[in-house]
């Protein structure tokens, strides 16, 4: 029986697979714990280096327009909203989204899929466009030749985000793993050396309101990971696309958590109708979703040619799941 290397996050939808208890029906899934996360995906689009992986989505839809052989099924297992996702050092004097227009915003990488997500709620509802922004990085893109556009600009030598923040030489910058919630490139210890003490505040303040309207008005909840295999195996392994895809509405099925856990973060809770799944899989409930990623990405100067939905993920058959 084959076996297929793969690495994801052990959410409590995901679980039962990467324990086990959830199986492929002919063939074996090995499953290699990542810390972070975020590596694995450099690690995939670099090198292969898994048969099976989590991939941010940004970074997947870029890779495939180069030609790295990868494809993608329709499983999303990480939804997260943005209107919190923007601090502002407190002498910054940024009040409104419109204040941020000149200013200079810390971000990981510009391609950074909360990013892609942070602009595009920017450029839509607030007129804000992200090319009257000059973007700091201290880290490089995950896909390997691309180039930034002109109002992105690296963090000098030895310079963290997370420490520009706190000095005020920059004006704003996105949290957690995007921005100031850790330092440096992917590694081992990460988030670990992460600050608690950042002074700054959120430009939204609360951002419920405006999660509850942006989802009542667009549809979208923004997905940040992507189950995806390597090409090649669709050709020696015709069903394992479809295959896979059970394999993870079967884990989701068997994890059996609350919807709280299952949606993994407070915040969405209300904007979220009960009636409906947090985490659907399958290209129909996600294609509000995908459609505004792939806008957001081709806007943004991150994909030439913004590709078809159904061309984005190997053949095979997705029912909502």
């Amino acid at each position: 029986m084959r076996s297929f290397r793969a690495t994801f996050t052990p959410y409590p939808h995901t679980r039962a697979l990467a324990d086990g208890v959830v199986g492929l029906a002919s063939g074996r899934l090995e499953f290699v714990r990542t810390e972070p996360i975020i590596k694995a995906y450099r690690e995939m689009v670099r090198h292969l280096a898994f048969d099976i992986a989590e991939l941010a989505p940004t970074t997947y839809l870029m890779a495939r327009a180069a030609g790295i052989p990868i494809v993608a099924i329709p499983v999303f297992t990480k939804r997260q909203f943005h209107h919190g996702a923007i601090l502002c050092h407190p002498s910054s004097g940024i009040r409104v989204p419109q204040d941020l227009l000149g200013r200079k915003v810390g971000v990981r990488a510009y391609s950074v899929t909360t990013g892609v997500w942070v602009r595009g709620l920017l450029s839509d509802d607030f007129d804000v466009q992200p090319d009257r922004i000059e973007w700091i990085t201290d880290d490089e893109e995950h896909v390997p030749g691309y180039a930034a556009p002109p109002n992105v600009r690296p963090a000098p030598a030895g310079e963290s985000l997370q420490g520009m923040l706190r000095a005020g030489q920059i004006d704003a910058a996105l949290t957690g793993n995007a921005g100031v919630g850790r330092t440096g490139a992917p590694r081992e210890g990460w988030k670990a050396a992460a600050a608690a003490d950042e002074p700054s505040y959120s430009l939204f303040g609360t951002p419920e309101p405006l999660e509850r309207d942006w989802y009542r008005r667009t549809g979208v909840y923004p997905i940040h990971a992507v189950i995806t295999l390597r090409e090649d195996l669709t050709k020696e392994h015709p069903d394992l696309p479809t295959e896979l895809y059970q394999a993870f509405a079967a884990a989701k099925r068997e994890g059996g958590a609350d919807r709280a856990t299952l949606i993994g973060q407070k915040t969405a809770a209300a904007a979220i109708p009960e009636r409906e799944d947090p985490i659907p899989y399958g290209i129909e409930p996600n294609a509000a979703s995908l459609t505004a990623l792939v806008r957001y990405a081709t806007e943004q100067r991150l994909l030439d040619v913004p590709p078809s939905l159904d061309s984005i993920f190997a053949p095979g058959d997705y029912p909502t799941a």
